[in-house]
C-alpha cells in the first residue's frame, strides 16, 4: 500500500499554482465588472486543482508506459511509477477515481450556476468540461497522446489560459465579453513558458524516447528565443488590458513589479541548460500565480 507521502508526491503540488491562477484571474476580471459568486469561485477552484492532479497522475502513468521515464536520461524529479513507489495498477485506479471526482465537481459547478444560463450554454459548459478531462488524460496516455506529437504547448496555452480564465469569467457573469481575452492569453503564455522550461530541460531525453515537443523541434537555442517571445507577449497582454479597461489611477499598474521577477527568470533561463533549468519550472509557476493575484487586486482598486 503506497503511503500518503508517495501520493502527495504523485500529485506534484508545485504544479498547482497555475491551476489556481486561472480561476483567480477569471474571478478578478468578473469582479471588475461587478460580478462575483463565492460558491462558483470555490467550486471552480476545486475543479481546476482536481483536473491538474488528474493530469499529473495520468502523465506519470503515460510517460512510464511509453518508456520516457526509463531511458536513464530524464533530468527532472523521479516520477512515482518510475520509482516503484506506486505500481502501474494503483496509478490506473487513482486516475479512474480522480476522473470520476473531477466529473462530479464539474457537474456540480454547472448545475449550481444553471439558472443563469440558457440550455445551450449548459451543454457547451458540459462539453468543455468533458474535453478538459480527456485532455488531462491523453496528454501522455494512449496511442495518440498529443504531448508526444508536438501539441503540448498549444493545449497548455488553451486550457490554462483562455479556457480557465474565460470559463471562470463566464460562470460568474453569465455572459461572454472581450474583457477577459487579453489576460487569458497572457496567462496562457505563462503556462506555455512553464512547459517550455520543462521541455528544454528534458530535450535530450525526449529526443531519445521519440517524444516530439516544440523545444525538441526548435533546438535549445531557438527554444530560448521562443521563450523570450512568450514572455514579452505576456507582458503586452496584461498591459494592453490595463490601457483599455483600467487605465487610471496609476497604482493599478503596481502588478508590473512581477514583470521584474519574470524578466529575471527569463535571463536565468537563457544562461541555464539541462538539470539547471528545473528550479525555473516552479519559479515561473509562482510568478504566474502572483501576477494573477496582484493583477486582480490592482484592477479592482
Amino acid at each position: 500500500m503506497s503511503s500518503v507521502k508517495n501520493w502527495l508526491a504523485a500529485f506534484r503540488l508545485r504544479t498547482l499554482f497555475l491551476a489556481v491562477a486561472g480561476v483567480t484571474l477569471g474571478t478578478g476580471l468578473a469582479l471588475h465588472v461587478g460580478k462575483f459568486s463565492a460558491t462558483i469561485f470555490v467550486l471552480a477552484l476545486t475543479l481546476a486543482v482536481s483536473i491538474q492532479i488528474l493530469s499529473n497522475l495520468a502523465n506519470d502513468l503515460g510517460d512510464y508506459l511509453k518508456g520516457t521515464d526509463t531511458t536513464g536520461k530524464r533530468l527532472g524529479p523521479t516520477r512515482s511509477v518510475q520509482s516503484g513507489k506506486i505500481s502501474p495498477t494503483q496509478m490506473k485506479t487513482a486516475v479512474i477515481i480522480t476522473a470520476i471526482v473531477v466529473a462530479t465537481i464539474g457537474l456540480t459547478l454547472v448545475l449550481n450556476a444553471a439558472e443563469n444560463f440558457t440550455r445551450l450554454s449548459i451543454f457547451i459548459l458540459l462539453g468543455i468540461g468533458l474535453i478538459c478531462i480527456l485532455s488531462a488524460l491523453f496528454y501522455t496516455m494512449g496511442k495518440y497522446a498529443y504531448g508526444y506529437v508536438g501539441w503540448g504547448d498549444f493545449f497548455a496555452f488553451l486550457f490554462f489560459g483562455p479556457v480557465a480564465v474565460i470559463g471562470t469569467y463566464f460562470l460568474h457573469t453569465g455572459s461572454f465579453a472581450f474583457q477577459p481575452v487579453l489576460p487569458s492569453v497572457g496567462l496562457g503564455f505563462i503556462s506555455t513558458m512553464i512547459l517550455n522550461v520543462n521541455n528544454m530541460r528534458d530535450i535530450e531525453n525526449d529526443i531519445t524516447s521519440g517524444k516530439i515537443t516544440v523545444a525538441s523541434k526548435l533546438g535549445l537555442k531557438n527554444a530560448k528565443i521562443y521563450h523570450t517571445l512568450l514572455t514579452f507577449g505576456m507582458f503586452t497582454c496584461f498591459l494592453q488590458y490595463s490601457f483599455m479597461f483600467a487605465a487610471l489611477p496609476w497604482y493599478r499598474y503596481l502588478y508590473t513589479i512581477i514583470f521584474l521577477f519574470q524578466f529575471y527568470i527569463l535571463t536565468q533561463v537563457h544562461k541555464k541548460s539541462d538539470r539547471e533549468l528545473d528550479p525555473y519550472l516552479k519559479l515561473t509557476s509562482i510568478a504566474g500565480f502572483l501576477l494573477s493575484i496582484i493583477f486582480s487586486i490592482c484592477i479592482n482598486i
